[in-house]
């Protein structure tokens, strides 16, 4: 509960977060501590922001789920985990998602009290953990250390998760949001990209369907270990100063028991959140069909890999799309959230509308059946299936970066947030675990399909009073501090930096 007294909630005037306090190009100077985090250089006359700026952690953290989850999202995109046999692959992930659910619904308990870098740094260990049980898998088929590593996974990937979102959606200004969101999701992203041009490369002369090589896996595992090292690069989100002085706002003494009645009180103050629980249930149910059950069925090794590639490129395509599209500016943000529902239902329409004309062309009888060969990109037919499963990486860029922009608009408590964070990742990993035990129960495919248009139309709907009520154009700092032991005089805008690179302010 918060302490602030009235007399301090009354220190400082209300903000708006859509003033000039956030443009770093304004007049005026900010005092910032003596401090390394604080120091700033210039290269080729570009002044950097500093280093506990929103902007550089946003970076470190983007850079962390490049090389892990980047890495295990071109792993599975591969279908299978890059093994021809699914089991393993289905097994495992069933594990991770189940774990996740579990963990991530009350991650923001222990992100919050333990802090975004050990979240961070602890969530990564568990990508290099799963990546090596594939490693040993080729050589042992040990079933069961793939099903541990992705239990354990799902653990650290909670943590992970939860410590990314809330420095994505608290960080940045209001206006700024969609920006920050786009970003990371590119960053992120990009790592899949990466990640899937190596098994490309050495499986390119593969035309058959079969499992991947060592120096794949190998390539994976160093770099979510570099990942896993590089979380401890971040600074404390206390210490943390936006352009404008404004910090953002936590809890200054964070307890067990602050944060396990914080959980509760978000519920009680923030019931209507449950209204977009379908979405975030949506929101990794369709890997499976994605992956396995389109990628992994339908097409051979390498032909697969490059798919990988294109799913992930659009991503950021779609992104970039989104993100910048729900911060353009001299448009109210309750109009642009109303706008960025009807594009994302039209999206979702169209993508998986083609989608069913695709599904109908094959089923599990043919993907089981090795006598049926698997489809290569020289095989006449292949630049329709091609472009749909670019649009289903557009679309699902195009998913997340809303129902997290949709959260920032809600609120800017970084407490707040983390428990929200928590829940979306909890949730959506919850339909992660059940759609990869479908697949491996053996679910037809046009069943899975139905599953997953179905549910991301009807999600959609269902939160729609929440995107007409309860996005407004600014959420008032005294609402936001109401959830904390922070004073406005603490968290507000202080003074405004001057800088002449206009490109500081885009950053």
């Amino acid at each position: 509960m918060s302490t602030t007294t009235s007399d301090e909630k009354n220190a400082m005037p209300a903000h708006d977060a859509h003033t000039p306090e956030h443009s770093l190009n304004d007049g005026g100077s900010l005092q910032l501590p003596n401090s390394w985090r604080y120091k700033r250089f210039s290269i080729f006359g570009y002044k950097l922001p500093w280093m506990a700026s929103p902007p550089v952690q946003l970076v470190i953290v983007s850079l962390v789920c490049f090389m892990c989850p980047g890495m295990f999202n071109a792993l599975n995109g591969m279908g299978g985990g890059g093994q021809l046999d699914p089991t393993a692959n289905n097994q495992a992930n069933t594990a991770l998602y189940s774990t996740f659910a579990v963990i991530g619904f009350f991650a923001g308990t222990f992100t919050n009290k333990l802090g975004i870098r050990t979240a961070l740094s602890f969530g990564g260990i568990g990508y290099s953990i799963y990546v090596a049980s594939y490693l040993s898998y080729n050589h042992t088929r040990n079933l069961g250390f793939t099903t541990f590593a992705g239990a354990l996974l799902g653990v650290c990937a909670g943590l992970l998760w939860c410590a990314q979102g809330a420095i994505m959606m608290s960080y940045p200004p209001e206006e700024s949001k969609g920006r920050y969101i786009s970003w990371f999701w590119m960053i992120f992203n990009l790592g899949a990209v990466i990640g899937s041009l190596i098994p490309l490369g050495q499986n390119i002369h593969n035309t058959t369907a079969s499992s991947v090589n060592d120096g794949t896996y190998v390539g994976f595992l160093i770099l979510t270990i570099i990942g896993a090292a590089l979380a401890w690069v971040l600074v404390d989100a206390r210490d943390v100063i936006r352009a404008d002085g404004s910090k953002v706002i936590v809890m200054k003494h964070p307890s067990w028991k602050s944060e396990i009645v914080g959980l509760w009180e978000t519920f009680l103050s923030d019931a209507y959140i449950i209204a977009l629980f379908p979405m975030f249930l949506a929101s990794n149910w369709f890997y499976a069909y994605h992956f396995t059950e389109v990628n992994g069925a339908y097409f051979n090794t390498r032909t697969r890999a490059l798919n990988g590639v294109v799913y992930y490129i659009m991503q950021i395509v779609g992104a970039y799309v989104f993100g910048f599209a729900l911060d353009f500016k001299g448009v109210r943000r309750t109009t642009r959230a109303k706008c960025a529902w009807l594009a994302l239902f039209t999206t979702i329409m169209i993508v998986w509308g083609f989608g069913y004309m695709f599904q109908k062309t094959y089923d599990r009888a043919w993907a089981s059946d090795k006598t049926n060969q698997k489809k290569d990109w020289s095989d006449s037919g292949y630049a329709g299936p091609f472009v749909l499963y670019m649009f289903y990486g557009f679309s699902d860029a195009a998913w997340q970066t809303c129902v997290y922009w949709f959260m920032g608009a809600l609120t800017n408590n970084g407490r707040k947030l983390a428990n929200f964070a928590g829940f979306y990742k909890g949730i959506q990993s919850a339909g992660g675990a059940i759609t990869w035990a479908l697949d491996n129960n053996g679910i037809e495919y046009m069943h899975m399909f139905a599953t997953n248009w179905g549910l991301l139309a009807g999600s959609l709907l269902i939160a729609l009073p929440v995107i007409l009520w309860k996005v407004k154009d600014t959420v008032p700092i005294e609402e936001d501090i109401a959830f904390t032991d922070e004073t406005i005089a603490e968290v507000a805008p202080k003074a405004r930096i001057s800088t002449t690179n206009d490109d500081v302010e885009k950053v």
